[in-house]
């Protein structure tokens, strides 16, 4: 007998009496609510696991949180974009006025940098020409640079520049007895030039026995200088013109004592606000516009944070009363994998994209407005959220089946791939170590861990191969028979083996999944607690057309008939119960004995 149908426990209504007869009714009543309960998490089930437009037909329910996200998405672009070209007018007069300052401090500058460092002198003379060349360019600086520059106040706040040099305490050296004293303790002596100072005879600070080095001694000589300048290329973008300072910074670096004095030029833009600007046209309104699109751009991004916030706290709770009815009817914990359904990793995302959004947009309408100026901490924040949020596309693609497979293989990949690179990468330290221990002497790319670790993974992805083995000295006969073992080795075991291993661990989880599609996933508690109301639902509505035509007998002496809840519109409340059109067409009053989720029992 179907369940729910068991008259005889249930009380009956007699005509003919008037009374009822409750045998075992609290019971039954008891079993019919926990099926009603059981029935509602059910559906908020699988209500929580529809995807937009499922909830739309089910519910008419509009979707708008994928709304808002397709509007955040178009609005967090185009501030990006917006955004992006401001700051690439910053990096661009930074980038142009160190270029400016190479070639108007540093004699001899060809324009391209030796190495790590700009250029570099071999005689004393030359050294001094340098030194002497940098200073004397500072004091004309009015008269021969083409940018808005001006001197900035150093140390002290004053205008000028700070020569200093190392070098050791003091000693002896005669080469050729081998002969050395020396004390190796470092000695630092500085001397300020301001303009007034370098508007007199250059001859008179140049002999100064500070400018007499002993260059066996002498470690480096520093010159540093501030200088001040206005970018009035951000006028034509209508935007507010931005003040910087330079910090310019020139080493003459002797350390090595080599023969070879290396000459590197610094140059640290900061951006600070403007004292006083007087600009007449649209910039003005043109800033409050950008401004005002920043402020809707926050508003977006904080009604989807509330929104997601909020369906994560309703997840949450859904999943405790999920674990706690499985907990109560089965006596078991559900497994880890199903806990984790309810805890949606898009959303996590999203919130921390509009969290990331929202504190950039704030930076940038205070740099906007000229309150500060942190252009990186700003493009951090608002690239690595723009990031998040086409990210978070995929979800959208993800509930397409032929969009679906990128997002399942990375999930099942996922672990199999960190623990693999786990092992590898005890063997690709071993290799970075090894290289710059050995080869560091000998070869430019290995000449310090960074650029062994960066050289060894251009190797891996076939990058550069010829030349890392033709740049190698062959000085050494053992060092240069080691080094082709060494990459010999390092190429074979990493492309032929450990990149195959990888790229079969992915292709191994591509390939289940595929079987997954074609055969289906495995079931899990929740999916089999879901696929009993499938189930249900199919039942009850093949079975409706008989039950419809049962409903409407007329039962003798309180014969009762068995209603499924399926044919029984509700109208008001939970005894609101509506008969049928075939019911009413025969004005049959009906007395309701029990309900339940499945069943109504009544007589006449």
């Amino acid at each position: 007998m179907a369940r729910g149908v068991e008259v005889l426990d249930l009380p009956v209504w007699s005509r003919a009496s008037g009374r009822s007869q409750w045998p075992r009714c609290r019971d039954s009543m008891a079993h019919l609510d926990s099926e009603v309960k059981e029935e509602c998490l059910r559906e908020d089930l699988k209500f929580y696991f529809m995807n937009p437009c499922e909830k739309f037909r089910a519910r008419q329910q509009i979707p708008w949180k994928l709304c808002l996200q397709i509007l955040k998405i178009v609005m967090v672009t185009t501030q990006l974009v917006r955004f992006g070209l401001s700051n690439q007018l910053v990096v661009a007069f930074k980038e142009e006025n160190a270029a400016a300052f190479k070639h108007l401090f540093l004699k001899g500058y060809s324009g391209t940098d030796e190495d790590d460092y700009s250029c570099s002198v071999y005689t004393q003379e030359d050294a001094y020409e340098s030194i002497f060349f940098a200073i004397n360019q500072y004091h004309r600086l009015r008269n021969i640079s083409l940018g808005t520059l001006g001197y900035g106040e150093s140390e002290g706040n004053r205008i000028g520049l700070k020569v200093c040099k190392q070098h050791y305490k003091k000693g002896t050296m005669f080469p050729s007895n081998e002969t050395l004293n020396i004390d190796s303790d470092i000695k630092i002596d500085c001397i300020h030039l301001d303009l007034q100072a370098l508007s007199q005879s250059s001859q008179d600070w140049k002999n100064s026995s500070f400018f007499s080095l002993e260059f066996y001694r002498l470690l480096q000589v520093e010159i540093s200088f501030q200088l001040k300048g206005i970018d009035l290329q951000t006028i034509h973008s209508r935007e507010l013109p931005d003040c910087y300072v330079f910090q310019n910074t020139i080493t003459f670096d002797n350390n090595a004592h080599s023969g070879k004095i290396k000459i590197y030029f610094d140059s640290d833009a900061n951006i600070e606000e403007c004292k006083d600007l007087t600009i007449s046209g649209s910039i003005q309104k043109n800033t409050q516009y950008v401004l005002v699109f920043d402020a809707f751009v926050i508003v977006i991004c904080l009604a989807s944070l509330i929104l997601c916030t909020r369906s994560i706290v309703l997840a949450l709770r859904l999943r405790k009363r999920f674990l706690n009815f499985f907990l109560e009817k089965y006596k078991r914990q559900v497994c880890d994998a199903d806990q984790w359904e309810f805890v949606n990793g898009w959303y996590v995302l999203v919130i921390t994209s509009d969290l990331m959004t929202v504190i950039g947009s704030v930076l940038k309408m205070e740099i906007k407005a000229k309150n500060l100026t942190n252009y990186n901490l700003c493009s951090i924040l608002l690239g690595t959220s723009t990031l998040f949020v086409w990210v978070g596309v995929i979800r959208y693609l993800g509930y397409f089946q032929a969009y679906n497979v990128l997002i399942l293989t990375m999930q099942a990949s996922l672990p199999k791939v960190l623990r693999f690179c786990a092992c590898a990468g005890m063997i690709y330290l071993g290799y970075t170590f090894c290289g710059w221990i050995v080869l560091g002497p000998y070869h430019n790319k290995f000449q310090n861990l960074n650029t062994v670790a960066e050289c060894l993974f251009s190797l891996v992805n076939g990058d550069d191969m010829y030349a890392t083995f033709a740049h190698i000295q062959q000085k050494s006969l053992l060092v240069w028979l080691f080094s082709r073992l060494y990459l010999y080795s390092f190429i074979s075991l990493f492309i032929y083996m450990i990149l195959s291993l990888f790229i079969a661990l992915i292709t191994d989880s591509y390939d289940t999944i595929k079987k997954y599609q074609q055969n289906g996933f495995p079931v899990t508690d929740l999916q089999e607690f879901l696929k009993e109301s499938s189930s249900k639902e199919k039942c009850q509505k093949e079975s409706s057309a008989f039950l419809s035509r049962v409903c409407c007998l007329r039962s003798a002496g309180g014969k009762s008939a068995v209603l499924t809840a399926t044919e029984m519109a509700l109208s008001k409340g939970d005894r609101g119960w509506t008969a049928p059109q075939n019911c009413q067409k025969h004005a049959v009053k009906l007395q309701i004995i029990s309900r339940s989720d499945d069943h109504l029992i009544l007589v006449n």
